[in-house]
């Protein structure tokens, strides 16, 4: 058997609108598994976030979060796991800029750190709408470099924001704006994204690229896509993505497009 590694986008692409796995997805990706291939997640959420559908996958492979800053493997100590980390000043110099940009919210965060500042409730995808006060973000409470940072910014200040960022600490870290509703901006440690981490996955595995196949729907998955030798681009993918791509799935993440792609591909029952 020519034994494939498979690298899993969360959200637009393994998850459906609902952001939950189906049933089809969760049998075909076990099929998978069970015919001899590896599959992992590869995704920009924090591995707080990712760690239930890990584990309704039946993965117990590294996982890689953060869009490729941080490779672990959830419930065990691996060897080889990594974090790519910024200086913690970053994050405090945006503090002080919180007013000038209308930020509403300041996220730092790693594998094992959640702190967050918000000067209005917000609706952003993944965060509490309300902070406890172990969650509350500050010079006192930061002591450790984050491993990523998100930013809500009033949408008309984004682009000023990120420029600011760039001219500033260009050098240490990438500033991305998050695909859909959303006006917020996501740092990372330069030069690290999520075909990083399947690099490294690939080489630990000794898989060759053309063995690797990737599916992904946004900007975020660019590189990935075109690291693996069988990128595959959601049907409800970018257009820039799907250009990337090596073939775009027939039917969208609401429809099993990943799962269904993935049992025609690898001819699993």
């Amino acid at each position: 058997m020519n034994q494939k590694l498979i690298a899993l986008d969360l959200d637009g692409t393994t998850l459906n609108n609902e952001a939950k796995l189906s049933q089809k997805t969760i049998t075909t990706i076990r099929a998978a598994i069970k015919a001899g291939h590896i599959v992992t997640i590869v995704t920009g959420r924090p591995n707080r976030l990712s760690q239930t559908y890990y584990d309704q996958l039946g993965l117990t492979s590294p996982m890689i979060n953060f869009n490729g800053s941080l490779g672990h493997v959830p419930h065990h100590h691996w060897q080889y796991e990594y974090q790519y980390t910024f200086d913690r000043g970053i994050v405090f110099d945006l503090l002080k800029h919180q007013q000038e940009f209308n930020i509403s919210m300041i996220a730092a965060e790693g594998k094992h750190l959640f702190l967050a500042h918000q000067t209005a409730a917000t609706q952003v995808g993944f965060f509490p709408t309300v902070l406890t006060h172990d969650q509350q973000l500050s010079p006192a409470t930061l002591t450790q470099n984050p491993t990523s940072m998100t930013i809500a910014v009033d949408r008309p200040l984004q682009k000023k924001l990120q420029t600011y960022i760039e001219a500033h600490f260009g050098n240490d870290v990438d500033v991305a704006p998050w695909g859909g509703p959303n006006s917020v901006l996501e740092i990372g440690t330069k030069g690290v994204q999520k075909a990083v981490g399947l690099e490294r996955l690939a080489n630990y595995y000794q898989i060759d690229r053309q063995n690797v196949i990737a599916f992904g729907d946004e900007h975020n998955d660019n590189e990935m896509i075109a690291y693996a030798g069988q990128g595959v681009a959601m049907s409800n993918a970018t257009d820039k993505l799907k250009a990337i791509a090596d073939d775009v799935t027939t039917l969208n993440n609401d429809q099993d497009g990943m799962a269904d792609y993935l049992a025609k591909t690898l001819k699993l029952a």
